[in-house]
């Protein structure tokens, strides 16, 4: 009986799976609810996706630069693919894929959002730093982003920066082709 009571206090601490919202691990860009639940603990990143210090100066663009998507002002090559929060969401097809995201020269196709590449700031191999115009969800609005590539290409860091960004990196794994 004395140990029966302590277990019971211990269990009823933990929740199960259903505790947890539908959008949990829901991967976006939408501007932050003004209750927004807790953000996981934040993993580990690399260094570039902590050392771009926006110029509050710069707004964005009042629409995409000319030449967008290709050469010097497309995502670098490393970048582009598909990558997922959740591994369980990879081999899904679109529109269950909750935290995949699909990357190409000149857009960023998320869930239920697509950013369209409008300026580049700065761009390396395995890195770019640049402004997108968003829509979604009934919703349009400008994201400064910095997204770079870790592990050999396995894993890619993303950094919001402006108003309603998410206050740490998320980290992506690569999808299989």
């Amino acid at each position: 009986m004395r140990w029966t009571m302590p277990v019971a206090l211990l269990l009823a601490g933990c929740g199960d799976a259903n505790d947890k919202g539908a959008t949990a691990g829901k991967a976006s860009v939408a501007p932050a609810p003004d209750a927004a639940p807790a953000a996981p603990p934040a993993l580990p990143e690399p260094a570039p996706a902590e050392d771009y210090k926006p110029d509050p100066a710069l707004g964005p663009p009042a629409a995409p630069e000319a030449g967008i998507g290709s050469g010097d002002k497309a995502i670098p090559a490393a970048i582009q693919g598909r990558w997922a929060i959740d591994a369980s969401d990879c081999p899904k097809r679109p529109g269950t894929d909750l935290t995949a995201l699909v990357i190409d020269a000149a857009n960023l196709r998320f869930h239920e959002s697509h950013g369209e590449l409008a300026r580049v700031r700065e761009r390396s191999a395995t890195r770019i730093v640049a402004d997108y115009k968003f829509s979604g969800e009934g919703m349009d609005w400008d994201r400064l982003m910095v997204l770079s590539v870790a592990d050999g290409g396995k894993t890619l860091v993303r950094r919001d920066h402006g108003e309603g960004a998410a206050p740490d990196a998320m980290r992506y794994m690569r999808c299989r082709a």
